[in-house]
């Protein structure tokens, strides 16, 4: 399947909260592995904290960079939260069990998955986040599976 693309401007946090929340009324959402790139300060772990609330998760959203995942359990639904940024064993991977998470069914949100490489399988979307000199953000989102296209086609319409 070819790879999709589709740019956004978010020009405050108002706009990012806004897109976490389309993004978390797709009925594909909960089967969906999303990776999410860019800098330091981007807004990655925002907009992960905007989409777990959008979708239910009450209570403190911590990030994973040290624990490497938080998971959160919902009614209905299961969401990992993977912050590879200190990653650099694949050894890890398997110690961890990450390959039982990612074949079992349930929301995936990984942040900085190239220090994974090939461990990871494909997104069905990954959002690229670039912060403007006037501190707004632009999102470049690439759905490459039929998910990721379902769900940019629902974010679309």
């Amino acid at each position: 399947m070819p790879t999709v693309e589709t740019r956004l401007l978010w020009p405050d946090e108002a706009a990012t909260e806004a897109f976490a929340q389309a993004l978390a009324a797709q009925p594909l959402i909960g089967h969906a592995f999303i990776t999410l790139h860019g800098d330091l300060g981007a807004g990655k772990t925002t907009l992960v904290r905007h989409l777990l609330r959008a979708l239910g998760v009450q209570g403190r959203i911590k990030s994973p960079t040290y624990a490497v995942v938080e998971p959160y359990e919902l009614p209905g639904l299961n969401i990992w939260h993977f912050d590879f940024y200190r990653f650099s064993d694949p050894r890890e991977w398997e110690d961890a069990g990450f390959r039982d998470i990612f074949a079992s069914p349930g929301l995936k949100l990984a942040e900085w998955p190239q220090n994974a490489g090939a461990l990871l399988p494909t997104p069905d979307m990954a959002i690229h986040i670039d912060t403007m000199p006037d501190e707004s953000r632009t999102a470049t989102l690439l759905a490459a599976t039929p998910t990721g296209q379902a769900l940019l086609n629902g974010l679309a319409a």
